[in-house]
């Protein structure tokens, strides 16, 4: 790959300067998903799938060649991986502002916690595994949100 294309995927993978705000630069990522993802969501459920297919593949080529120019594993500084993983939930709730508080919650307590399937796919190899902690924090964060809103209607 060229030196440009190097270039471009490390910004990508740290989304430029976002991912080296301190402190807290997952919770950036995940605060800047939540406004984007808002912004593709009002314009469709198919957009917003699309963009998480797309983010999650580039993603993976970005924090892969990150890794590889840094040396780091899994850099905090790396956040394409809560856009994408933050953005799942998305899919399954109302674009209003109290789903997208849980939303990003949810996101962050099975994000940093590492409960079970997070902290075991958190160990794959290269730029999947920094990736897929995050796609299935997402899924479940998303799951909790299903398992609520089911609940809700049940009890209305």
């Amino acid at each position: 790959m060229s030196a440009l294309g190097q270039k471009w995927l490390c910004q990508l993978a740290t989304l430029g300067p976002l991912g080296h705000l301190r402190p807290a630069p997952g919770t950036i990522g995940s605060l800047v998903a939540l406004g984007s993802g808002y912004l593709i969501a009002s314009t469709g459920l198919g957009a917003l799938v699309a963009a998480i297919l797309c983010v999650a593949v580039l993603g993976i080529f970005a924090a892969d060649s990150y890794q590889r120019s840094t040396g780091k594993k899994d850099a905090s500084e790396v956040i394409i991986d809560e856009v994408a993983g933050q953005w799942i939930p998305l899919v399954i709730i109302p674009l209003e502002i109290y789903w997208y508080i849980a939303a990003f919650i949810l996101f962050r307590l099975f994000d940093i916690s590492k409960i079970g399937p997070v902290g075991t796919t958190e160990k794959l190899s290269g730029g999947v595994g920094v990736m897929a902690d995050d796609l299935v924090a997402g899924i479940l964060a998303a799951l909790v949100l299903w398992i609520a809103a089911t609940a809700m209607e049940f009890l209305i």
